[in-house]
């Protein structure tokens, strides 16, 4: 969990990217990724100590309000990569036994997504608390079975092992919507397709 000191110092710095003004809609497609860049991005916005997991958390949680339009964040499979203005990039490693999937179930209107923008992204279920199950394909274990709510963005994350298969289920007033789900290399951090019905 980020201390509030953290989160503060985040608040700060993302004000004070200003200069910078970088905006994308969710990544629908997977697009290639160079490593080993500069951490500009990072250092310009004192984030640079964060880990992926801190980055991930702390700009899913922001109200959209608060949420920076200077630089854009994208969860990948292995790391948090921000782009800025300028084409700067940056990456921030994610834990190598979790795989971070951000989900956005919808009645009506969804969006097409691949890689979830933690800057951009933005569902149609605003707020809600969901019922969520996650069931292991190959051993039927439960891996989740928890009530949840959605973020101000209409996106709620779910932190699960790394290459697995499993099936995902949501439930919200009487309504239900189920969807296999991988976590292996390449898969997709963001599922916008979930219709409940």
């Amino acid at each position: 969990m980020i201390r509030t000191s953290h989160t503060r110092r985040f608040s700060t710095s993302a004000v004070a990217l200003t200069a910078m003004v970088f905006v994308a809609a969710c990544s629908s497609e997977d697009p290639s990724v160079t490593s080993g860049g500069s951490n500009t991005a990072l250092s310009a916005s004192e984030l640079q100590d964060a880990s992926g997991r801190e980055l991930v958390e702390e700009l899913e949680r922001l109200p959209l309000a608060e949420r920076p339009t200077n630089f854009v964040a994208s969860v990948e499979t292995e790391a948090v990569v921000m782009i800025d203005e300028e084409g700067n990039e940056s990456s921030v490693p994610l834990p190598e036994d979790e795989f971070y999937l951000s989900v956005a179930p919808y009645v009506d209107e969804t969006h097409e997504c691949f890689f979830h923008s933690l800057t951009t992204c933005v569902g149609e279920m605003r707020e809600e608390e969901l019922e969520v199950t996650v069931v292991e394909e190959a051993t039927g274990e439960v891996l989740v079975n928890q009530t949840v709510q959605t973020h101000n963005n209409g996106f709620f994350g779910l932190w699960l092992p790394r290459d697995i298969d499993a099936e995902l289920t949501i439930e919200h007033d009487g309504l239900t919507s189920t969807a296999p789900i991988s976590t292996g290399e390449g898969d997709p951090t963001c599922l916008t397709t979930l219709q409940l019905a």
